[in-house]
């Protein structure tokens, strides 16, 4: 019976959860995945083998399952009745916001914690939602070592420059700077790159990650130069619910002389704008490429403008650029929004392949495209369970540190 390690992601209504095996601190296959979503409402258990066989899909009334706490419990539950899979070692958590403190994985304890909830108003979409996982299952396993891994952590080498706002220093020494975010996935692409195309791991590179969330990184031998979000998950590009890039004088508006109050100027611009606010159709990439509505078109429209603005942007800034790695769900999946940006920027040299672009990959650019792009399947949880061998390794005797 081998050793399991468990990372999760907690949401606001939903616990993501994968499973790998571990042996001499270092991360084996991957076991199982699943998620545990609609909590409080209609709570639905679904895990999957590693070939993607269902494993269980069981739906629980509203209260059995209405908090992070019982999700926790009831996931234990599943794994302990669902087979001799191995015994848990560590877990590992996402945390959105790492602040100023955090430039890399860290060890779980009390005064972690409480620095991690003083975070929170960084984030208040996703950090309480992390920081209630890593509570419910401390509550249950108090033994159990878990390791917080940062999406903010990856960005936190990049250069002062791209560090600052244009405020006095008293903020900025505050806190009040450009964090970044889905720094996990890029850590992953950028550690996978020399695997998989190892003739642009050391060049300036955009990684896409477009998903729900969205936002772009521009690499340079594998580390961040600079990247479109910044003190929070709204800026830069526009997301499916969330605005993107907004002038901050349109905040002063909305609060001075639209009379709204804070609670609702935060909902508004997380749940009710980019793609669902452009289109008034949905938030979904997927619905809006099915959709006729002029304002669905519009919303693609603004998507891809503003993805290729701001890749010129970071091509600004890298001083040059080699390549494009699209990941994540729209990067990886939508072959219209890949052809469009690269049709928008082939006044960078880029020719797109199409025949490999409607395969997904992994090239998808001409052989004699000055810019070559690429198609990579993101895995943030892999990236985590990395993150926590390394820790279960450090900790084990006989290691030299």
């Amino acid at each position: 019976m081998g050793n399991l390690l468990l990372v999760l992601n907690a949401g606001s209504s939903s616990l993501k959860f994968g499973v790998f095996s571990e042996a001499d601190g270092a991360v084996g296959d991957r076991v199982l995945k699943g998620r545990l979503e609609g909590l409080g409402v209609r709570p639905r258990l679904v895990a999957m083998n590693a070939s993607g066989g269902v494993l269980v899909d069981r739906s629980y009334e509203a209260g059995q399952v209405k908090d992070h706490d019982q999700a926790i419990g009831v996931l234990s539950a599943w794994l302990q009745s669902s087979g001799d899979h191995g015994v848990l070692v560590a877990a590992g958590h996402r945390v959105a916001h790492g602040g100023v403190r955090f430039v890399d994985p860290v060890l779980i304890d009390d005064e972690v914690l409480s620095e991690l909830d003083r975070l929170a108003p960084l984030a208040p979409l996703h950090q309480p939602a992390n920081i209630a996982g890593i509570r419910a299952l401390r509550a249950r396993r108090p033994e159990l070592p878990q390791v917080a891994c940062f999406d903010t952590a990856f960005h936190r080498r990049h250069s002062e420059i791209a560090d600052r706002f244009a405020l006095p220093e008293g903020l900025y020494r505050e806190g009040v700077r450009r964090y970044g975010f889905h720094g996990l996935s890029y850590d992953y692409i950028a550690r996978l790159l020399p695997v998989v195309a190892p003739e642009i791991a050391a060049r300036k590179v955009v990684v896409a990650h477009l998903g729900n969330g969205a936002s772009l990184c521009g690499i340079e031998g594998g580390r961040s130069v600079d990247t479109t979000m910044a003190f929070s998950s709204l800026d830069g590009l526009p997301m499916g619910t969330r605005c993107g890039a907004l002038d901050p004088g349109v905040l002063i508006y909305l609060l001075r002389d639209k009379g709204m109050s804070i609670a609702a100027v935060e909902t508004l611009l997380y749940t009710q704008c980019g793609l669902l606010g452009l289109s008034g159709v949905s938030s979904d990439m997927r619905d809006l490429e099915a959709s006729a509505a002029p304002s669905a078109k519009l919303a693609l429209d603004y998507y891809v403008y503003h993805v290729c603005r701001q890749i010129a942007s970071l091509a600004g800034a890298m001083v040059g650029i080699d390549a494009i790695v699209f990941t994540a769900g729209i990067g990886e999946k939508s072959r219209k929004i890949r052809r469009q940006v690269c049709g928008r920027l082939a006044w960078l040299g880029i020719e797109l392949d199409d025949a490999a672009n409607e395969a997904d990959g992994p090239r998808i650019s001409r052989a004699e495209s000055r810019v070559s792009v690429w198609v990579v399947p993101t895995d943030e949880e892999a990236a985590i369970a990395g993150y926590t061998a390394e820790f279960l390794r450090a900790a084990r005797p006989g290691h030299a540190h």
